[in-house]
């Protein structure tokens, strides 16, 4: 699989932090932070991950009814392939 070495590092970070389940829900800003990337390139990382079928994302709400940080569901696949 020939994925940029964006959606690595974000598969990666996502991936040392899901549970057992394989969901965790930092934001956007928490990964790029964490990782050294802008937000907007998490976020082509984000979507490179959902294309390969490596990750799928849920939006979550504030008991307010607003818009809290994206679930995120990873898959794992051998990714020489």
């Amino acid at each position: 699989m020939d994925l940029p070495h964006r959606a690595v590092a974000v598969y990666t970070y996502l991936h040392d932090r899901a549970n057992k389940n394989g969901e965790c829900w930092p934001s956007v800003n928490k990964i790029a932070g964490d990782i050294k990337l802008s937000p907007a390139t998490v976020r082509r990382a984000i979507k490179d991950l959902r294309k390969a079928k490596l990750l799928v994302t849920k939006q979550r709400y504030r008991d307010n009814g607003g818009n809290s940080s994206l679930t995120y569901k990873i898959y794992s696949k051998n990714l020489n392939n």
